[in-house]
C-alpha cells in the first residue's frame, strides 16, 4: 500500500518537473487537473493507513555531490545539481577533510560552499507547510578554516539563522554534527533557501551538507489556540500560517530514540529524554502491554506522533510519600526574546488507570501553573486507557543576554484525593515561534564552556595534590552535567 502511494507521488513530482519548465498555459492547466486527480487518488488509497502521512514533496539533497546515495536508514539523497539551483557560480564543492566516527557518510562528507549569496530553489507540488532540515558537519572544506564558516540562512521572508557558527554551536552542544529543523508555509510552488556569508567577519563563508524539503500536514497551527503561560485564563496565542517554527527539542519521554524512518511519514527524529531530566529524581520509565493498541482522541491526528511515543512514558514512581516531596523536572536551554510552543503528549498506558481522578497532577512551565488538575483519562472524555492526546502551551521568554532556562515540572495533585499520587508524560516537543513583525527565528550562537586550566603536579604539595584532584574531578563532573543539560 505505502509503495503504491509512493509511486503515485513520484509520478506527480515528475509531471511537476516537466510541466514547470513549459511556458504553454494549456500545459499548466492540464498539469493542475492531473495533480488534483492524483492527489485525490493518494488520499483514497492511503485511507486504510491513516496513521502514516505520505508527503507530496520529499526532496533530500546531498549537497556537493553529483550522485544519488543512500543514508544509513536507506533513504535516497540526490546531488544538488542545477535542477535545484539557477546557477552554481560562486560556489565550490568539497569533501570534508576529516570524518568523525559518529558522522555518517551521507549527507555529511560532502558540502557546497558559498562565498557570496546563493539560493536553492526547490519545487513544491503542494501549497502549505513544508519541513526544512539543514544538515551541517563542522570540518575543513577546500582547505578553509571551519571557524570562518559564519553565515545566515533565510527562506520566504523568514530569517532562519543569523551569523550562525556551526563549529561554535557543535562545541557548545558537545555534538559532532548539527541538524536545524524549521516549518514554514509555502504558497508559490517553490521553496527558496538563501545562504549568506556574514559581512561582520573576515574570510567568512557559508556551507551546507544536506537539505531536506518535505511537505507536512499543518499539525502545529492551533485551531483551538494555545494558552499563553502566566497570562491568565482566556489569553491565547494564535499560531497561524504566517508563523514559522524552529524545532528546539523533540523527545520520546521514557522511551528510546526514534529514527526518521520510524516516524509517521514526517521523517522526524525523537530523542531519549533522560539527558534533560533535572537533578537526581529521574522517576521511572513505563511501557505498555505489548497487546495494547493506541487509539487517538478525535482532536489528535494519528501522525501527530508515532505509536511508540504513546506506548512508553515516564512517571514519578510507586511511592506516594516520595512523590509528594519532589517535582519530576526537565530543563531546556532556549534563546531569549521569543515565544515557544510546548506540546505535551499524554497517554495512560498502565492497566490500573482507566477512570477519571485516578491519577491527577499539576503541570508547571517556568514556575507558572498551566494545569492544576491534569487528568489524562478525563481529557480524552472516555473510560479506559491507551487513548492518545496532547496539550499545547505557549511560553514567552523575555529578551536578555545569553541563553535562558525553560523548566517543565510535574507534581501530584493531592487535593482531589486521587487513587495514585503520581504524574505521567509520554512525549514532548518545543518549538521557537517566529517574530510576528520581522519573521526572525535566529538566536545567538551558544557559548562553549571555558577550557579548564591544567595544573602541573610538580607545583603542588602532597596535600594540595589530593585536594585539587578531588576538586577537579567534582568540578568537571558537575560542570559537564550542567553544560550537557543546558546546551544539548
Amino acid at each position: 500500500m505505502r509503495k503504491l502511494i509512493e509511486n503515485v507521488i513520484e509520478v506527480i513530482c515528475e509531471l511537476y518537473r516537466v510541466f514547470f519548465s513549459m511556458k504553454n498555459s494549456k500545459n499548466h492547466v492540464l498539469f493542475s487537473f492531473l495533480t488534483i486527480y492524483l492527489s485525490l487518488l493518494v488520499h483514497e488509497i492511503s485511507g486504510a493507513d491513516s496513521s502514516t502521512y505520505v508527503p507530496l514533496d520529499n526532496h533530500l539533497l546531498n549537497c556537493g555531490s553529483t550522485s544519488e546515495l543512500k543514508d544509513t536508514d536507506g533513504r535516497k539523497w540526490e546531488g544538488d545539481n542545477s535542477k535545484f539551483a539557477p546557477s552554481v557560480k560562486n560556489t565550490l564543492t568539497s569533501r570534508a577533510a576529516t570524518q568523525d566516527p559518529a558522522v555518517a557518510e551521507v549527507p555529511y562528507m560532502t558540502a557546497r560552499i558559498f562565498t557570496s549569496n546563493f539560493t536553492y530553489s526547490i519545487p513544491a507540488v503542494g501549497n502549505g507547510r513544508i519541513s526544512v532540515r539543514l544538515h551541517f558537519y563542522p570540518a575543513s572544506y577546500d582547505g578553509r578554516n571551519a571557524s570562518n564558516a559564519i553565515f545566515s540562512v533565510s527562506s520566504g521572508g523568514y530569517t532562519l539563522l543569523k551569523n550562525f557558527s556551526v563549529l561554535q554551536t557543535a562545541q557548545a552542544l558537545h555534538v559532532s554534527f548539527i541538524v536545524k529543523e524549521f516549518s514554514v508555509n509555502v504558497g508559490s510552488g517553490r521553496v527558496n533557501i538563501t545562504f549568506t556569508p556574514s559581512l561582520n567577519y573576515t574570510n567568512s563563508y557559508a556551507f551546507v551538507n544536506g537539505i531536506e524539503v518535505i511537505s507536512m500536514p499543518d499539525i502545529y497551527s492551533s485551531d483551538a489556540q494555545a494558552q499563553i503561560v502566566g497570562q491568565g485564563q482566556g489569553i491565547f496565542y494564535s499560531i497561524s500560517n504566517a508563523t514559522a517554527l524552529a524545532k528546539v527539542v523533540r523527545l520520546n519521554v521514557g522511551g528510546k530514540e526514534i529514527s526518521p524512518v520510524e516516524d509517521t511519514g514526517l521523517f522526524r527524529s525523537w530523542s531519549d529524554d533522560s539527558s534533560y531530566i533535572y537533578a537526581a529524581q529521574l522517576g521511572v520509565t513505563n511501557s505498555a502491554n505489548p497487546s495494547m493498541k493506541i487509539k487517538y482522541d478525535p482532536r489528535v491526528p494519528p501522525y501527530a506522533a508515532p505509536e511508540s511515543v504513546y506506548l512508553t512514558a515516564r512517571t514519578m514512581g510507586p511511592s506516594p510519600d516520595v512523590n509528594k516531596n519532589y517535582n519530576l523536572t526537565w530543563l531546556f536551554s532556549v534563546d531569549p526574546g521569543f515565544f515557544y510552543l510546548v506540546r505535551l503528549h499524554f497517554c495512560e498506558i498502565q492497566s490500573v488507570i482507566t477512570k477519571s481522578n485516578q491519577r491527577v497532577f499539576k503541570i508547571f512551565l517556568n514556575n507558572q501553573t498551566v494545569a492544576d488538575q491534569a487528568d489524562v483519562v478525563s481529557w480524552t472524555g472516555s473510560i479506559g486507557n491507551g487513548i492518545a492526546v496532547f496539550k499545547d502551551y505557549v511560553v514567552n521568554v523575555p529578551k536578555g543576554e545569553g541563553q535562558r532556562d525553560l523548566w517543565l515540572e510535574l507534581h501530584p495533585n493531592t487535593a482531589t484525593n486521587p487513587n495514585y499520587y503520581d504524574a505521567i508524560l509520554n512525549g514532548l516537543e518545543i518549538f521557537k515561534l517566529s517574530d510576528p513583525g520581522t519573521g526572525n527565528l535566529a538566536g545567538p550562537n551558544p557559548i562553549p564552556a571555558p577550557v579548564q586550566k591544567v595544573i602541573e603536579p610538580s607545583d603542588l604539595s602532597k596535600s594540595e595534590k589530593s585536594a585539587n584532584r578531588a576538586g577537579i574531578i567534582a568540578g568537571g563532573v558537575i560542570g559537564g552535567v550542567l553544560l550537557y543539560v543546558l546546551f544539548v
